[in-house]
């Protein structure tokens, strides 16, 4: 125990009056923004899993999302990262998939929350060891604290920025500070963000936790990484002895021995894998091969198995975004012309087979996003800033031009002219130049082989017919992040997703400060007051019916400016797997394996179905 340093009495009298401010209420282990936990104490297991799943069998999964990887660290912002590696360590706390803002014990087998919720002090599970045994301690939660403050990305550093203190009471308690008063969130977001690094591991043999490594770091999940091949490969095994195995939140999840994961730099290449039996089950994004590719022999006698997987989960907004630092992209008349040449209704019809839903906000498929005109509520929120926001927005709902299935949007192209010659560009040998003589240049960057050459390529000759010098940039997907990071691109596809309800994360997105910060997730370069103020909004609500009239508001704002121009959703999860699998009756109500880690934790190997495939 770390000895005190004697106070004078003065100071120990205000110190006990600061403790006595704030009670903590008796402990829990579940926790809810807004209303009761779903699930209760005493509950056995969520009821979208098989809590008598046989464990055992090996799966291989494939992944192109992202190709590659040169980092088994999850805290530094440099370095692209493999989705399954969150299988090898626990959070203090997890989502139960049938709650949008609830956490459950996992790591920590309960928490206390201050009365007046400025600070929490969370407890860890005696039972909680590192895969070399040694018990998991507060301190490895200080000590990754730590690591994030000084390495940590802008997203995790943004979910986490309420937090002021994280501190060891002893070798099982946490206790945290918070800046706000009354907000359960932030108590919820350390408690699902962090999940502890092994100090004793990462302190050993000169290692840096604020460096990329190839090493597998030491876990105390469910899984642990066995084998690496830099770049292209990793195995993961279950640990037979895990600590948690057990828990309530854990029971019929994990029930893979081993997992491989293989990775493709070309999806059509992965595609091809896949129909050979060389990975086991397959997430689609594609709408034309979801609709006319899965027509080879393996489907058609049913050893490979098509599924549809309906999902309530609030979604991401993929679209094509402006860099505004990029002095073309400042003039939103610029960014609104350049959005009326992307001819979705063609791109529907002829490229996703009629498919997907159009994105008409920042928060699809969920009750968050704006929708018809402004409400009473959210124009209390608006009218501060009405002489600083266009008319439309407040008498007009927002709808992106749909365009024509046949090609030919002219309507579209001349009045994307007309803002384009009012912001200043007009046509000068064939080309939009400005008074300058400089011409209107539009570089859309993606990854090669990502798949969306088909849909950026038609929008790239859109764009050249309108006399933009368009062209469209494919790089390697270490060029890629570098290029990102930096904000070196003019234009990019990009899904921003949220958690769920959107909270602090909104300010890494879209709030001024994160604007000139490397490596941020705020690509279209977003400096505004009002969108500032909205975001503060958002992450203030204490109920459901405020917090969604702020990002209805903050939608609006942020539509209206155009810094996107929005692509489509898909509320259902396309998956094609070889017959060889156990699957739960009852899906999650937020289908989260699929569109997160892409990734089946409730599915298990059925011995039959493998024999009768002969695999």
């Amino acid at each position: 125990m770390t000895a005190r340093r004697l106070l004078p009495a003065a100071a120990l009298l205000l110190w006990a009056g600061a403790a006595a401010a704030a009670t903590l209420e008796p402990p829990v282990t579940a926790l809810r923004q807004f209303g009761e936990p779903m699930f209760q104490t005493g509950f056995t297991h969520f009821p979208h899993v098989n809590p008598d799943a046989p464990k055992g069998g090996t799966v291989t999964v494939a992944s192109n999302f992202p190709p590659t990887f040169d980092t088994l660290n999850p805290i530094p912002v440099r370095g692209v990262l493999p989705r399954l590696v969150g299988l090898t360590h626990d959070p203090l706390m997890v989502g139960s998939g049938w709650e949008l803002d609830a956490a459950y014990a996992r790591l920590a087998e309960s928490v206390q929350v201050a009365d007046d919720r400025s600070e929490a002090v969370f407890t860890i599970d005696a039972r909680a060891r590192w895969h070399d045994g040694v018990p998991v301690t507060a301190a490895d939660v200080t000590f990754t604290w730590d690591a994030i403050q000084a390495h940590g990305s802008p997203i995790i550093k943004s979910a986490l920025a309420k937090v002021t203190a994280v501190e060891a009471l002893d070798d099982r308690r946490v206790r945290i500070t918070l800046s706000s008063r009354g907000e359960i969130k932030p108590v919820i977001d350390f408690a699902t963000v962090m999940a502890p690094e092994a100090r004793h591991w990462w302190t050993a043999n000169g290692r840096d936790i604020g460096k990329t490594v190839l090493e597998a770091p030491l876990g105390s999940g469910p899984y642990r990484t066995v084998a690496v091949n830099p770049g292209r490969a990793l195995t993961y095994e279950r640990v037979a002895d895990y600590w948690g195995r057990d828990l309530p939140v854990n029971r019929g999840l994990y029930n893979f021995g081993t997992i491989k994961q293989d990775f493709y730099r070309d999806d059509d290449v992965m595609f091809e894998a896949f129909k050979a039996g060389g990975y086991d089950i397959r997430v689609e994004n594609r709408a034309q091969r979801w609709t006319t590719g899965y027509d080879f022999p393996a489907v058609a006698d049913g050893r490979v198995v098509k599924r549809v997987i309906p999902s309530a989960l609030p979604l991401g907004a993929q679209a094509f975004r402006f860099n505004t630092r990029r002095p073309q992209f400042a003039d939103p008349r610029v960014r609104e012309a350049l959005g009326m040449l992307f001819n979705f209704a063609w791109t529907q019809k002829t490229l996703l087979y009629g498919q997907y839903h159009r994105t008409l906000s920042n928060f699809p498929n969920s009750d968050y996003g704006a929708s018809g005109v402004p409400g009473p509520d959210e124009l209390a929120l608006l009218e501060p800033y009405r002489d600083r926001l266009p008319p439309r927005l407040f008498t007009q709902p927002f709808q992106p031009p749909a365009g024509d299935p046949a090609g030919n949007n002219r309507a579209e192209t001349r009045e994307a002219l007309r803002l384009l010659k009012e912001a200043g560009w007009e046509p000068k040998n064939g080309r939009l130049a400005n008074a300058a003589g400089q011409p209107l240049t539009v570089e859309v960057l993606e990854v090669a082989g990502g798949g969306l050459s088909r849909i950026i390529q038609p929008y790239v000759e859109t764009l050249r017919r309108a006399g933009v010098d368009a062209s469209l940039r494919s790089v390697d997907s270490a060029q890629y992040e570098a290029r990102s990071d930096d904000f070196d691109f003019d234009v990019i596809v990009t899904n921003f997703s949220f958690a769920s309800p959107p909270a602090t994360e909104l300010r890494a997105f879209f709030g001024s400060a994160t604007a000139g910060e490397r490596g941020s997730f705020n690509y279209p370069g977003v400096r505004d007051p009002i969108v500032d103020a909205l975001v503060e909004k958002v992450i203030a609500a204490r109920d459901e019916a405020t917090l969604k009239t702020a990002t209805r508001a903050l939608d609006r704002v942020l539509l209206w400016s155009f810094y996107m121009v929005p692509h489509w959703y898909n509320p259902e999860s396309w998956v094609a797997a070889w017959d060889r699998f156990g699957i739960p009756a009852t899906p999650r109500k937020y289908d989260q394996e699929f569109r997160s880690t892409l990734f089946p934790d409730t599915w298990w190997i059925d011995p039959a179905k493998t024999a009768k495939l002969g695999r």
